[in-house]
């Protein structure tokens, strides 16, 4: 049975600093956790944090992000900000994602932020099943990492308060679509919105409730001919599987 395999019969809602020391013991001096928000959302950008904290440092009350309500989100982003050595957030926009697909552009996502870091990491532990390309650095993938991970669960934090600050924002220059509310998920609200209105810049035009609305849709081929740069198809590959 593989590490993760062990680990996903185990996971609790309280994550430790055990996954940070086995990477320690692997001769890693700082270690970070990354996490992203908005993979399934119809509109925005999939947004990716990765934190750098002192090492056993306590912040009663962080888990999952998703378990938690917005207020107590909120707190804990400003108390992992107090701490943190390093935070830093990249995203990718709706066309990267609709060029990329949103595999792809989380992963870029989390390639940002991590590079945002100062100082910067020798390892890192991601939160799902896979690493980030690209990074030179000890790397751990980590199967539901924000409720076993100190420094994951601190990264989903900062990444799903800034993603939602950011569509709180966008509801302003936006009107009519609800994106405060819903943040850009498929909410009833949302589809009826999208229906009456058509789809707007923010919306990821290769997901299928928006695509339906499109007159002419465009086909949705390998990343090659979506657009990905020389950079990113060295990256990522040139294979057209979603996520």
């Amino acid at each position: 049975m593989s590490y993760n395999e062990r680990w996903e019969h185990r996971v609790t809602d309280s994550p430790t600093w055990e996954c940070e020391a086995t990477l320690w013991a692997g001769g890693a001096r700082l270690v970070a956790g990354c996490d992203e928000a908005g993979r399934g959302p119809l509109a925005g950008p999939v947004v990716a944090a990765a934190v750098l904290l002192p090492p056993q440092t306590l912040l009663p009350g962080l888990t999952d992000s998703k378990l938690l309500d917005a207020p107590t989100r909120d707190r804990l982003f400003d108390a992992v900000h107090d701490v943190a050595l390093a935070v830093g957030v990249g995203l990718c926009e709706a066309d990267e994602i609709d060029r990329l697909n949103i595999l792809r552009a989380s992963l870029l996502a989390m390639r940002r932020a991590v590079e945002a870091l100062t100082p910067a990491p020798d390892g890192l532990l991601v939160d799902g099943r896979q690493t980030v390309p690209g990074l030179r650095l000890a790397q751990q993938a980590l199967v539901k990492g924000d409720r076993r991970s100190v420094s994951v669960a601190a990264a989903s934090i900062v990444a799903k308060v800034s993603r939602d600050r950011l569509m709180v924002a966008h509801d302003a220059r936006w009107p009519g679509y609800g994106f405060a509310g819903h943040k850009g998920y498929p909410a009833p609200s949302h589809l009826a919105a999208l229906r009456a209105l058509g789809p707007c810049p923010l919306h990821r035009r290769s997901y299928g409730p928006v695509r339906a609305l499109l007159a002419d849709p465009p086909p949705l081929p390998p990343a090659r001919s979506r657009g990905a740069s020389v950079a990113q198809l060295a990256l990522f590959g040139d294979d057209d599987e979603r996520a």
